[in-house]
């Protein structure tokens, strides 16, 4: 990280209204770490809290015109949108929580040859081989492919590092690949 840049609230916001590329450069240096904690203590994940910095960022720079000077300070105006932004991502997370997705073995039994475009010796031997990997396997294969969750969002849910999802999820579909290797045409 770099050393914060020494300008005035008042020197940077006609910058950043004119869209200079150094009052954004000058608005990060000083401000992300104090919008990174804000966001990181509301969704408790360094890889999410950084994604939504980014996030963040954009939505400032974005809609700077917006900003106001006499209504709010710019820090204070910021840390509203990191808020906000870090709640929403937050709501959305748990309203996936809340068993709005059926289990694992539900959608297993509930499908067909057809819709899974292979034949029911296919299915039934990969639904079998599924149900029979290890639930740290079965339920990343889960949240990914059938909850429709992100990477990041299944660590954040399971409180895993994203790494550990990355290598699982590939675990299991190497898995997955070599027993539909072994069915034969």
């Amino acid at each position: 990280m770099s050393t914060p840049k020494q300008i005035s609230e008042e020197e940077l916001i006609p910058l950043l209204l004119k869209k200079n590329s150094y009052g954004l450069e000058t608005l990060y240096d000083n401000y992300s770490a104090s919008l990174y904690g804000v966001i990181q203590r509301i969704v408790q994940n360094d890889e999410v809290a950084e994604l939504l910095l980014k996030i963040t960022f954009i939505k400032i720079w974005n809609n700077f015109s917006q900003y106001n000077p006499s209504k709010d300070r710019l820090a204070a105006w910021m840390i509203t949108i990191a808020r906000n932004t870090a709640m929403d991502k937050r709501y959305s997370i748990e309203q996936q929580n809340k068993g709005q997705y059926k289990s694992i073995e539900k959608i297993l039994a509930e499908a067909s040859p057809v819709q899974a475009g292979g034949s029911s010796k296919e299915i039934s031997g990969l639904k079998k081989l599924i149900l029979e990997m290890d639930s740290e396997y079965s339920q990343i294969l889960y949240l990914l492919f059938y909850a429709g969750f992100s990477q990041s969002e299944v660590a954040l849910k399971l409180n895993i590092p994203l790494g550990t999802v990355k290598s699982r999820a590939r675990t299991a579909i190497l898995k997955l690949r070599t027993y539909l290797g072994q069915i034969p045409d």
